[in-house]
């Protein structure tokens, strides 16, 4: 029995012996573990500390190279892919649209009405104009759709428009942004001009610049009223930008070139700014690029798109005196509108060359409470002198108040000639 019991105890005792041994190699173990992580804490510190020292010295730490995630090609397969469809859908629809315009214009033209009716036209613009929600401006949409409504007229009538040229002339943007460039667009060389080809048949409809908003009236176009008997069908208000086109600096422009018009919206700021240029007079605006385009140290006054058709350089851009710039152009043909509710009446008045004559006539439009938007006179050409006055008032000549205005009108009248109702525009940038 004892010999077995010592035989236990020595047994347990080496056991012991075993244990602590483990115990101390662990214990070691967590000593080195311990160290290690002091070893490399020191060197996070002196790798900062190093950095910050760097920094104070005015040397940047190396930057951190960052990596573009390409796009998946599934994703980009999958756009290009929507966009496809995209495109075939809308090309559906336009055709659909076209289409269903063709066999409108074709009932109208069946039932003798006539094809271009700017009072649907605008009504649209400001439909579409509300109901636009971007990124497209609203005259980037209007564009499109001018577009469609253009070369569906000409898929039942090919309709001629007669316009004060040449091509690139703000007359002939004026023409586009009235009857899109599917319309047959003829330029001719003078206002007269137009008026003639309209008058013979030769065009359905002219375009002919009456007022501006810094020059005042166009003489030439209400002297032309008087001479054929033409109505005033439609109008077109255009926010008028000039720029200086050349091919050369500022500074080696000796020359400016523009129409009498043109240079006077202008006349300000080159007298500003290129003192030593002299002015030019021209028939136009593209004739002005023309020249700036062919002659040395040649400048011009003219559109921007001028500048891309002639291939200038805008040198100065938005150079008219007045922000506000706008030019009013008229549709003239033989067509008669229906009212809309928000119109505007032309006409000419011949009253007796006797006092207080015109003071009468003006005193109708106040009693039947008429706001006149423009008066002019010109002098009435042969032996009777006297003078004719050109009126232009909100109202349509059908509704009851300015029929009322017209006859009263007549009574006292030498000559009294309405030359149309048509809807009123908004300025156009």
């Amino acid at each position: 029995m004892a010999k077995k019991r010592t035989k236990k105890s020595a047994a347990s005792s080496k056991k012991v012996v075993r244990k602590k041994k483990v115990v101390r190699k662990t214990a070691s173990k967590g000593k080195g573990t311990r160290s290690q992580a002091k070893k490399t804490a020191s060197s996070k510190t002196s790798k900062k500390k190093s950095a910050s020292k760097s920094t104070r010295a005015g040397k940047k730490p190396p930057a951190k190279k960052t990596v573009k995630k390409a796009v998946p090609r599934s994703r980009k397969a999958s756009r290009e892919s929507e966009i496809k469809q995209l495109d075939r859908s809308i090309l559906r629809l336009i055709n659909k649209r076209a289409n269903l315009t063709t066999k409108q214009l074709e009932a109208r033209k069946q039932a003798k009405a006539p094809l271009f009716e700017p009072q649907v036209e605008d009504a649209l613009w400001a439909e579409l104009g509300d109901a636009n929600r971007g990124p497209l401006p609203n005259h980037a949409v209007r564009g499109v759709f001018r577009e469609i409504l253009s070369a569906a007229r000409q898929n039942v009538k090919q309709i001629r428009i007669a316009y004060l040229g040449p091509a690139f002339s703000f007359t002939h943007l004026a023409a586009i942004e009235r009857f899109g460039e599917w319309s047959d667009l003829v330029p001719v060389s003078t206002i007269a001009a137009v008026f003639e080809e309209v008058n013979r048949g030769h065009a359905e409809y002219g375009l002919v610049p009456i007022e501006n908003s810094t020059d005042g009236r166009v003489v030439d176009t209400l002297h032309m009223f008087t001479r054929l008997p033409l109505r005033i069908c439609g109008e077109v208000l255009m926010s008028v930008h000039h720029n200086l086109l050349a091919r050369c600096q500022r500074s080696e422009v000796t020359e400016v070139y523009s129409k009498p018009q043109a240079l006077s919206q202008c006349r300000d700021w080159l007298g500003r700014n290129m003192p030593q240029a002299r002015h030019i007079e021209v028939t136009s605006t593209s004739t002005a690029a023309q020249l700036a385009r062919d002659k040395q140290g040649a400048a011009a006054v003219a559109s921007r798109q001028a500048a891309v058709e002639y291939d200038l350089q805008i040198i100065a851009e938005k150079i008219e005196d007045n922000a506000n710039n706008v030019t009013r152009f008229a549709v003239i043909g033989h067509d008669t509108n229906k009212s809309t509710g928000k119109d505007r009446t032309a006409l000419l008045l011949q009253v007796p060359h006797k006092p207080g004559a015109l003071s009468d006539a003006l005193g109708i439009f106040k009693k039947n409470k008429i706001n006149l938007t423009w008066i002019e006179s010109f002098p009435i050409r042969g032996p009777q002198g006297g003078y004719l006055f050109f009126l232009d008032f909100e109202g349509h000549e059908k509704e009851a108040r300015v029929a009322r205005t017209l006859q009263q009108l007549a009574v006292g009248a030498v000559a009294l000639n309405v030359l149309g109702s048509f809807p009123q525009s908004e300025p156009l940038d």
